[in-house]
């Protein structure tokens, strides 16, 4: 994932949230909204709840390596915010990738 394909600010977070729609199983919570690039916008938000520093930011590496492998199940033009539930702590490499493939994949149909 690029640093220009990264959603920064709060206030970009806030909006995609409360307007957009809504994809989820049981490990994540996507949230997609139309946005003006061409190039598909990501944000990953773990929550505290999820453990501490260093599980949070291995789950965000981890999902960014998820997300640079497998681009083009993202569609051009617009925002995600992938939300991590607790749920997904107990999952391996290949099964998050899995259910994030099959999370958008599902959102396509």
């Amino acid at each position: 994932m690029k640093k220009y394909e990264v959603v920064k600010s709060q206030a970009d977070f806030n909006d995609i949230m409360n307007n957009g729609h809504k994809i989820n199983n049981s490990y994540y919570l996507i949230f997609k909204k139309a946005n003006n690039n061409n190039i598909p916008l990501f944000g990953i938000a773990v929550g505290k709840k999820i453990g501490n520093a260093v599980t949070r930011n291995k789950i965000k590496r981890q999902l960014r390596m998820i997300i640079t492998k497998n681009k083009m199940l993202f569609k051009s033009g617009f925002s995600y915010i992938i939300l991590v539930k607790k749920s997904c702590l107990n999952l391996k490499y290949q099964e998050m990738e899995q259910h994030i493939i099959e999370l958008m994949r599902k959102e396509t149909i």
